[in-house]
């Protein structure tokens, strides 16, 4: 639908959520459709872009969108450098210990082979790929 508006056409929807997925997304949307020069109206926020006070309600919209967010980056990092300082660790866990390591390594000179090392230990065989490239270098 959004593909086949043209200049000056009008786009009109029941309600702002039925146009966008996130406030983000209606806000590009909007904007998209602002620099096409159509025009945007929902019904039940009384919102019309094709009047100045439309388009200064949207983009106060737009602007507490964007408080918003910050907001939210603002907390995240909070919580990340919180857990940090209290020891979390992040990331995918290692597959292997330095025990593990050297076992694998003997399993490998002994002659077992690479997929039986990986179900040994059940892991994948890349894991054992990339184990194995480490000693070797």
């Amino acid at each position: 639908m959004l593909k086949s508006l043209r200049t000056g056409d009008s786009l009109i929807v029941w309600k702002l959520d039925r146009l966008g997925l996130s406030l983000q997304h209606l806000i590009e949307v909007i904007a998209d459709l602002e620099n096409r020069e159509i025009g945007f109206q929902s019904l039940t926020e009384n919102i019309d872009t094709t009047s100045p006070t439309g388009k200064l309600i949207f983009h106060i919209f737009g602007s507490l969108a964007e408080f918003e967010r910050g907001l939210i980056r603002e907390r995240v990092k909070a919580g990340l450098a919180a857990a940090k300082n209290k020891g979390t660790k992040f990331g995918r866990p290692k597959a292997f210990n330095e025990l593990n390591k050297d076992m694998a390594l003997a399993m490998f000179n002994g002659g077992a082979t690479k997929i039986a090392i990986a179900r040994h230990f059940n892991v994948t065989r890349q894991t054992i790929y990339t184990l194995l490239k480490t000693y070797d270098s």
